[in-house]
């Protein structure tokens, strides 16, 4: 029974989150869920970007915690829109907790789309929410071992961060092993070392970023914004 019950948690779920994406197709807005555990610079990777791209593209964020609004107040002195989730201790944002943001938005106004999931390698990797690609973030501080112990998370993603590169000659962290564990989950995973300290490896992910939006942007189904 217990089985059930979650698979229609689940299957109830992916028909929001499959409205949530009709919807941002019909918009044109690329939509990216952002997960990681905590710490391991998401809001300050969603800093980074924004900074570098919102010349080129108009940009929203949903910011999701489990409580208090820190994020999403560091997002909004960048002057862009931001919404903030407090989930109340639930481990990931829904396809349901996404719908109820998007009155907020303009989202006539908006080419791109970025969730901040709650800080989680298990939780949010199980539940759609209308993305587009999701990112995970990996710090090197966390050890190398992350792609064996919570697989499903590298398996869903996209585009794999390896944070804190910075840290590397401190830390006790394989890159090897980390870019080869996470390949043989994925092998269509693209990986990007980077520190958002230093801005190591930011270019490459801006430029991956700008190319997926305009080719989402030229390619949507319902092209002409």
């Amino acid at each position: 029974m217990k089985v059930q019950v979650v698979k229609n948690i689940l299957e109830a779920n992916d028909r929001i989150a499959m409205e949530n994406r009709t919807l941002f197709d019909e918009k044109g807005i690329y939509s990216i869920n952002l997960m990681s555990s905590p710490g391991a610079g998401k809001t300050t990777l969603l800093e980074k970007t924004i900074t570098a791209l919102k010349g080129k593209f108009n940009i929203g964020v949903i910011e999701g915690d489990i409580q208090d609004t820190y994020d999403a107040d560091r997002i909004a002195k960048l002057g862009i829109p931001v919404v903030q989730i407090n989930t109340g201790g639930a481990c990931h944002i829904d396809g349901n907790m996404i719908r109820e943001t998007l009155p907020t938005f303009n989202l006539d106004k908006l080419d791109l789309l970025i969730t901040e999931n709650v800080g989680n390698l298990v939780c949010p990797a199980e539940f759609k929410i209308g993305e587009n690609v999701k990112v995970m973030i990996l710090s090197t501080p966390e050890g190398a071992d992350k792609p064996s112990k919570y697989p499903l998370m590298f398996q869903e993603s996209s585009v794999l961060l390896i944070n804190k590169t910075d840290l590397l000659p401190y830390v006790d962290f394989d890159l090897p092993k980390a870019r080869r564990d996470a390949l043989a989950l994925n092998g269509k995973l693209k990986i990007i070392e980077v520190s958002c300290k230093t801005g190591e490896g930011l270019e490459v992910w801006y430029q991956w970023l700008t190319e997926r939006i305009e080719d989402f942007q030229k390619t949507r189904p319902a092209a002409g914004k």
